[in-house]
């Protein structure tokens, strides 16, 4: 069997060919899969379980029903998707993980996380990701009417592409945006692992990281499909 791992699909409304595409992959190959893991970043905004939008409930009603065919579906919160809860998992009948886990992977252990925390680099964004994963933060949001909220989800989308485009003037945005390398090795060590595999880069490839370890980047669902492919006989990352 074949385990199925995607992430940063940025499901939007602006965008129905993708959402019709996911649509497709989960009523057809993920139909067969051992396992679909969902790294992070499925919506390109998420500001509680509360939201009414149509995107949503269509990725819920199609999740729902892969799960109900025997397929579990495990999902692993993005910087998008932070705020999605347990009412919206149940909703699609998936299994919401820690960032990291660790999961045995046809035998093999295998670190499994977003990839956002690797990048030590951007220190700014580091200390915006701490704030926002705060309890205290995310009661205080969800708090707020539905309105403010994609307000402030709007606010913070402008925000993040003005701040790539200085990096991009800078000339440090492949660097700042990426994995740090040292980051990447020191999580090997502390995690005891062989393997990993994340998103959020938008870099899809796999890398030999030296002594015997291999790093998977998933890509991005912004202009096509990206699965990568695991079982026994090893790992394919192809476009859809």
């Amino acid at each position: 069997m074949t385990t199925l791992f995607i992430s940063d699909l940025h499901l939007d409304a602006e965008r129905p060919a993708i959402t019709a595409l996911f649509g497709h992959f989960i009523d057809g190959e993920a139909r067969h899969a051992d396992a679909l893991y969902i790294l992070g970043d499925m919506f390109e905004a998420w500001v509680g379980d509360d939201d009414p939008s149509e995107t949503g409930a269509f990725v819920a009603d199609r999740l729902h029903a892969l799960n109900a065919s025997g397929v579990p579906v495990y999902f692993i919160r993005g910087n998008r998707d932070f705020l999605l809860g347990d009412a919206c998992a149940k909703r699609a009948g998936m299994t919401i993980l820690p960032d990291p886990a660790v999961v045995l992977l046809h035998g093999e252990p295998t670190l499994l996380l977003h990839g956002d925390l690797l990048c030590t680099d951007d220190v700014a964004y580091q200390q915006f990701r701490a704030q926002t994963r705060d309890p205290r933060w995310q009661q205080q949001f969800l708090a707020q009417p539905l309105d403010a909220r994609l307000a402030f989800a709007n606010q913070a989308r402008a925000a993040s592409k003005a701040r790539y485009g200085e990096l991009v003037s800078a000339g440090t945005a492949e660097t700042i945006g990426d994995v740090a390398a040292g980051t990447v090795r020191e999580w090997f060590q502390r995690f005891g692992v062989r393997r990993m595999i994340h998103g959020h880069t938008h870099r899809p490839a796999i890398h030999d990281e030296g002594q015997g370890n291999t790093r998977i980047v998933l890509g991005d669902w912004y202009e096509q499909g990206s699965v990568l492919r695991v079982d026994a006989d090893g790992a394919s990352l192809e476009a859809l």
